[in-house]
């Protein structure tokens, strides 16, 4: 994948991210902004920011939660960014991670 394909996928992908967690706002405590290409996840309670963000040199999604760091790679059969570790999908492994934080399932 050249810079110009991962940055349209990786627009694209923090995109519809960022659609359908402004949609779950109605459903979750959290508010989500979407910034000079990055994706941050506001919680008042318990307080915390996750930050959704592309890293072009190395054509990675990478995910700051819980005080952690994660590294998504695009996946052409999933058309995805996916989690190598799991198997789940940037809109899974963020699902995930909101869930955790508000102690509850989360679905986008």
């Amino acid at each position: 994948m050249d810079d110009q394909e991962f940055k349209n996928r990786s627009n694209t992908a923090l995109e519809s991210l960022y659609r359908k967690l402004s949609d779950a706002t109605e459903r979750y405590e959290f508010e989500p902004d979407f910034n000079s290409g990055a994706l941050a996840i506001e919680f008042e309670q318990p307080k915390a920011k996750f930050v959704v963000s592309p890293n072009a040199p190395v054509r990675q999604i990478w995910v700051s939660a819980h005080s952690k760091s994660f590294k998504l790679d695009w996946v052409p059969a999933k058309e995805a960014f996916v989690l190598p570790a799991t198997g789940e999908t940037l809109e899974e492994m963020i699902a995930g991670a909101i869930g955790k934080h508000l102690n509850e399932e989360v679905t986008l």
